[in-house]
This record gives C-alpha cells, sequence and structure tokens, in this order.
C-alpha cells in the first residue's frame, strides 16, 4: 500500500504506483541482485519549496554500484536525475521525503548468477521524518553479528542483499531495548551502525572508521568530514576498538536517513555527559542549515524541484 505517494518511476516512465510491478519470478527478489540508493529532499515551510540533497552524488554512485553486480543500465545519469525531479514535481509532497532509486537483476528466471541477465532501474519516494524519533540522543548496543567482508559482499556498494546482515543486527538491538546497533567488522575494530556510518569525538578530535573496515563510503559521512574541515575541526579516519567507544566524550551517526543522530548510551555505560555533545550540536546545525539551503557555501549540493500545476 502506498504511503502518501501516487507515482514511481518505471519501465523507462512516470507510471501511477499502482503500476510499477514486477513478477515474483524477478531475479532480484530471490537473490538480493540490486543495488539501490536513499536520498532525501527537505521541505523548506518558508519558502515553500522543495530542495534535493546531494542528488548528482547519490546518482552517480548508483552508477558506479551497479557495475559491481553487472548490470549496464539502460539510463544515463542525467535521465535519473530528470526521473527523480519528474516524480517529484508530480507528487507534489510539502514535507520531508525519501527517494528510493533501485537498480535491479530484472529477468524473470530461476539461478544464482549475475551473468545473462536483464537490469532496470525504478524510483519512488515516500512522505519522511526522523529516521529515529528519540530527541537528545539515542541507546544503542554492540551487535553480536559482524559486518559483512569486502571480499563476501563489498558494504560500499549498498547491495541489496548485503542489507540482511542489516536487519539482523537492527532487529537484535531493538528486540534488546535499544535503537540501534553498532557492528564490528571481522577483525573486531568498529564498522558501523546497522545503516549508518559512526563518528567518535575524544579530546576535540573527530574520527571515523576507515573505509577499509568494511564500511559503506557515506555521501553524508563525507561531508561531515567537509563540514568539520570547514569549522576548523581537526579530524582522522582510522580503526577504531570497541571499548574506545566507551571513552568516547561523544559518538553520533550519519547518513541520509539517521541525518546525524547522537549515542548517549552505549552497552549500559553513558557516553561522555549522557547528552548530545558539543561537537554534534555544532555539526548538526551546520548539516541542517546546507541541506535545507540556509548555507550558500555548500548551495551546489541542493538541487530545486519544480512543482508541475
Amino acid at each position: 500500500m502506498s504511503k502518501g505517494n501516487r507515482y514511481a518511476f518505471f519501465g523507462g516512465e512516470i507510471v501511477p504506483i499502482a503500476d510499477a510491478r514486477i513478477s515474483i519470478m524477478t531475479s532480484a527478489l530471490h537473490y538480493g541482485t540490486a543495488v539501490f540508493e536513499g536520498i532525501r529532499g527537505y521541505w523548506c515551510e518558508p519558502e515553500r519549496r522543495m530542495s534535493v540533497f546531494a542528488l548528482d552524488e547519490h546518482l552517480q554512485r548508483l552508477l558506479v554500484n551497479s557495475r559491481f553486480m553487472h548490470m549496464d543500465l539502460p539510463y544515463e545519469r542525467g535521465t535519473l536525475r530528470s526521473a527523480v525531479l519528474e516524480l517529484l514535481g508530480r507528487e507534489r509532497f510539502e514535507t520531508d521525503c525519501y527517494i528510493r532509486p533501485l537498480a535491479y537483476k530484472s529477468s524473470c528466471e530461476v539461478g544464482v548468477r549475475l551473468h545473462n541477465l536483464d537490469c532496470d532501474c525504478c524510483i519512488f519516494a515516500v512522505p519522511f521524518g526522523r529516521y529515529i524519533d528519540k530527541p537528545g540522543g539515542i541507546r544503542a548496543m554492540t551487535s553480536s553479528w559482524r559486518r559483512v567482508e569486502d571480499n563476501a559482499i563489498p558494504a560500499r556498494a549498498k547491495i541489496s542483499g548485503a542489507y540482511a546482515n542489516s536487519a539482523l543486527a537492527k532487529s537484535e538491538a531493538v528486540r534488546s531495548g535499544c535503537d540501534e546497533a553498532i557492528v564490528l567488522a571481522e577483525n573486531g575494530h568498529v564498522s558501523e551502525a546497522s545503516a549508518a556510518n559512526l563518528f567518535l569525538v575524544r579530546d576535540g578530535v573527530l574520527i571515523t572508521p576507515p573505509i577499509t573496515d568494511n564500511i559503506l563510503e557515506g555521501i553524508v559521512r563525507a561531508f561531515v568530514l567537509r563540514l568539520a574541515h570547514d569549522e576548523g575541526l581537526v579530524a582522522t579516519e582510522r580503526s577504531v576498538d570497541r571499548s574506545e567507544l566507551y571513552a568516547a566524550d561523544e559518538i553520533f551517526l550519519t547518513g541520509t536517513g539517521i541525518e546525524l543522530t547522537a549515542v548517549i548510551e552505549l552497552d549500559g555505560r553513558r557516553i561522555g555527559t549522557g547528552h548530545e555533545g558539543p561537537v554534534f550540536e555544532r555539526l548538526a546545525q551546520r548539516f541542517g542549515d546546507a541541506v535545507r539551503g540556509r548555507a550558500q557555501r555548500y548551495a551546489d549540493l541542493c538541487t530545486a524541484v519544480i512543482y508541475s500545476s
């Protein structure tokens, strides 16, 4: 059932959401052979306009990641960009929204493989607020599930089948009374959250695990590092042990869905003061200004949507 949305990009055109259907025999449904993106549109009430954050960066990552799955999509980035903007123009949301492009193996055949299969791309959007609606910070736990290794299923590529790993970690955390899971790599280093990148602060230094510790090459993560540089903060990418998280002054998560969200408790241990920290608050404020078009310095990352009459 649709959740406030009426249209989708499907089969190369914008169609009613009810007509965007695939067969139960579709290969990607059975084998997780798809890659996807999550993109946010931000509604700015005073100006009554919709702005899409980092649209080109997300679509470029989708096209790059599709190569992992031997997909030669029948659409250029410009075509997908136009599809997103037309889709939102028709939807006319007056609230924040989440845009989901999905490139997938579309052949209706049984058999585990990537070669000799057709592929396609669909896009839909839904109204979307806070991913975890916990003002003031969230409680997390270290998951018993380890992050999938790069030589098994690359975390950097947003492959849909790999998110079974994320789902196991997320549900374990929520059913244990927490809001989110922190997942370790097989080598024991901190990787990321179930579906978000991780930052910590120690003695004023911003630290985030490196790409080589099986994390998604997050677009919001990269932007937060850019914000930190512009704010004159010292930031570094390096491996992090689980125990170092307990000693952190601050921990926060980043991602398109979760945006910037502070972790105030981990494994039953208070993080820092047990409240959102000053580095988090500073970066979250700058992030909010940027994605809602209030910071001219980052205007190049915001794409305006023109609503059709």
